[in-house]
């Protein structure tokens, strides 16, 4: 769910260089640089959640494996012919990009947001692996509507996996994203084996069989909304908006010889989501049919969606190594962007204070299993506060001409804090999160609305700012 390794890699690969000036062509990569990380990244622990969250929304079959089909091909198109086509245009990062629009007060707000996010994502990851580290202590594992902490033991292995993983990514980055790709395969053989046993101890035999496993959907568990064939489109297209149609992989395709490059987005969506998420449903659907989660339901409570348990019953020590992996993974890359995010901020910290602050953040959202256990709708948030800045680059780069305003704006007007930019989102948000409670509308549904708003909006109010703007 993260890209910071795989932009990390690439620099690294390129002389770690470039942040703030065009990629040349002399550090250019081709497809194959971006097809395996794009594909390991992309399996990673939110996989072990967010496919069993999908089964307590009451989907069906036909919404889970169609409308995963349709959404995780949407997010590919938005790479393709948004991302990857703006960013082998001008060969940027995200943040100087948005510095030369937005000026570097305005950008100072985002990364303070992106950090704080992505401090609550590693969280969750956080908790993932304690699901499975607290396996040989017999730990009691949170409930899927647990917000607190449950017990002694949860907090000490918590603060644990978070001290190592916060200590790892302050000092020690290269190394660890060496490991990452390493452990990468390790991590999809894992999803592809939970599935396989999976589907053996549903006793599937025939198509019709595995279409029977969800049929025409349940509804939802105590706590949760039902989901319908839109809902699982929608989300799923947007579960990377801050990365496609927010434009967070510029810093990622700059480096790519061709837009065509943006293709490769493929690889995660489907080798990664997809195939990881189905796998992990299927680990929950066999986890359903226990006598444990029976007694859940016959009391009216949500049985609980732990990764540990369910992949160790699955495939034993195994499944509990790669759901360890798996939020190591995720969550070491996004405590260390979230570090930088935080020193942009504060530049004259050191990388690694910061990276210490962000890990302890990211420890203290982790004792919480409320995050974890509302990934889907912290996903659709996360995507909500983020995908709207994008909107201001693509809307530059193809109407800005047409309408007559003036690219790159901060920069040539030696502002630090573009209006145009802050109104725009802050009126696009404001609006459409306000209907969403108001008329009790389904985030994501939303997202798309609330883009092409902050887009259009950002046109119409630069005419009237660049205009009474007198400094260039």
């Amino acid at each position: 769910m993260t890209e910071y390794t795989i932009e990390k890699e690439i620099e690294q690969a390129a002389g770690g260089e470039f942040e703030r000036e065009p990629v040349p062509k002399s550090k250019l990569k081709s497809w194959k640089s971006f097809l395996g990380m794009y594909a390991g990244e992309h399996a990673a622990g939110t996989e072990f959640v967010i496919g069993p969250l999908f089964l307590t929304a009451g989907v069906s079959t036909f919404d889970l494996i169609v409308g995963l089909l349709i959404g995780n091909f949407l997010a590919v198109l938005s790479w393709r012919f948004l991302t990857a086509e703006i960013a082998v245009k001008h060969r940027l990062t995200l943040y100087y990009h948005l510095e030369k629009i937005c000026g570097k007060k305005l950008v100072t707000g985002y990364n303070l947001a992106n950090g704080i996010l992505f401090c609550f994502l590693a969280g969750s990851m956080i908790t993932v692996s304690a699901t499975a580290v607290g396996i040989p202590f017999n730990m009691e594992m949170p409930k899927l509507t647990d917000t607190l902490p449950n017990g002694v033991t949860w907090v000490v292995v918590v603060i644990a996996i978070g001290t190592i993983i916060s200590l790892i990514a302050a000092k020690g980055y290269s190394t660890v994203s060496k490991a990452a790709n390493w452990m990468a395969p390790i991590i999809v053989l894992a999803f592809l084996a939970c599935g396989i046993v999976s589907l053996k101890n549903l006793g599937v035999s025939s198509f019709s069989d595995f279409w029977d496993i969800l049929g025409d959907g349940s509804e939802p568990f105590p706590g949760q909304i039902k989901y319908t064939f839109w809902h699982v489109v929608i989300w799923s297209w947007f579960a990377n908006a801050a990365m496609h149609v927010g434009m967070s992989d510029l810093s990622v395709f700059r480096f790519a010889k061709k837009a065509n490059i943006g293709w490769t987005s493929a690889a995660g969506m489907y080798v990664g989501h997809y195939m990881a998420w189905i796998a992990a449903a299927l680990l929950y659907a066999v986890y359903i049919k226990s006598p444990e989660a029976q007694a859940f339901l016959a009391d009216g409570q949500a049985p609980s969606v732990a990764p540990g348990p369910m992949a160790h019953n699955a495939i034993g020590v195994f499944g509990i190594l790669a759901v360890i992996l798996a939020g190591w993974t995720t969550a070491n890359p996004t405590i260390y962007r979230a570090g930088l995010a935080f020193q942009a901020i504060i530049p004259k910290a050191s990388t690694f204070w910061v990276t210490i602050l962000a890990g302890g953040i990211a420890t203290v959202a982790g004792l919480f299993p409320a995050i974890a256990m509302k990934l889907l709708d912290f996903v659709a948030f996360y995507g909500f506060i983020l995908a709207p800045v994008g909107a201001i680059i693509v809307f530059e780069y193809y109407f800005g001409k047409k309408a007559g305003i003036t690219p790159f704006f901060a920069e040539k007007a030696r502002i630090n804090f573009n209006y145009a930019v802050f109104w725009a989102w802050l009126i696009s948000f404001g609006v459409f999160y306000f209907i969403s409670v108001q008329f009790d509308i389904f985030l994501s549904f939303v997202t798309l609305p609330t883009w092409l708003s902050c887009g259009a909006l950002y046109l119409i109010l630069s005419k009237y700012y660049q205009k009474g703007h007198s400094k260039l």
